[in-house]
């Protein structure tokens, strides 16, 4: 999954791709590079970001998506956790959702999916943005992740989505320390075991700049890496990434060594 920030405050890209062909351009670029999917979203939702209204957002990503509409093969997510951005985005030709609220801040975006029969990741955040790094605490970080997953999981079923139309993520960054990202890193084969595909962020994020040494978001491409090696080898079905062309070759690597058995021709 390729990351499109259509957004004047990202942490790693802000400002970039605000202008629609600035967009455009960069997700062809992505798509090109080997996506399998790319993720738009309008609202920055890091540390202590201020929110983005559902008039705001879709201004920012509906042009986008127009003008994408019949020249990518590659299938659009759209970042968001209002259900009028959303139905707005899938009007325009997105295919999926991908709600990092997992359905609580807008109650009608469950009902959404499910009438329109889109896919849609449910992700795990302690907390909201603005506050969720100020004091994230748990007792066992896998455990939690994984009973809120599992309520979300049967919210999203009750709603009416099919179970398999439902993707999760257990919200690296979104109200986690490092430790925590860590452990929960560690514990991704437990989350997989779920049944669901699980969709994981690692790309460029401060913990990754906390322990390779690197301030500068830019700079966390092999941390980035090392990262996403992991995941892949560890239960992940998608990895989002924002380097998408070096990351594909790390995931098929890691993929190949993963699945690989002594009955597999060479």
């Amino acid at each position: 999954m390729g990351i499109l920030n259509v957004t004047p405050n990202s942490f790693s890209d802000g400002g970039l791709y605000l202008q629609t062909q600035a967009a455009v351009t960069h997700a062809q670029e992505l798509a090109a590079a080997g996506a399998d999917l790319i993720d738009i979203g309008g609202e920055s939702t890091h540390p202590g970001a201020e929110r983005v209204n559902a008039d705001e957002q879709i201004h920012r990503i509906i042009p986008v998506l127009e003008q994408l509409r019949g020249k990518l093969q590659t299938a659009i997510s759209v970042d968001t956790t209002l259900a009028t951005v959303a139905a707005a985005a899938l009007d325009a030709g997105a295919h999926i959702i991908n709600d990092i609220s997992a359905g609580r801040e807008d109650p009608k975006m469950l009902a959404l999916a499910a009438a329109r029969g889109r896919p849609i990741v449910l992700m795990h955040m302690q907390g909201d943005p603005a506050t969720m790094q100020q004091a994230p605490a748990y007792r066992d970080v896998v455990g939690e992740v994984k009973e809120f997953l599992l309520q979300r999981l049967a919210a999203a079923q009750a709603a009416g989505i099919a179970f398999n139309r439902i993707l999760l993520d257990p919200g690296i960054g979104f109200g986690k320390t490092t430790q925590h990202n860590l452990v929960l890193l560690r514990g991704l084969g437990e989350l997989a075991r779920l049944g669901r595909p699980l969709l994981v962020g690692t790309s460029r994020k401060r913990f990754i700049g906390l322990l390779a040494g690197h301030d500068d978001a830019q700079s966390r491409l092999w941390g980035t890496a090392a990262s996403v090696a992991w995941c892949v080898m560890n239960g992940a079905a998608i990895v989002r990434v924002h380097d998408v062309q070096a990351m594909l070759c790390v995931t098929r690597v890691a993929w190949a060594i993963a699945n690989q058995s002594e009955t597999t021709p060479s």
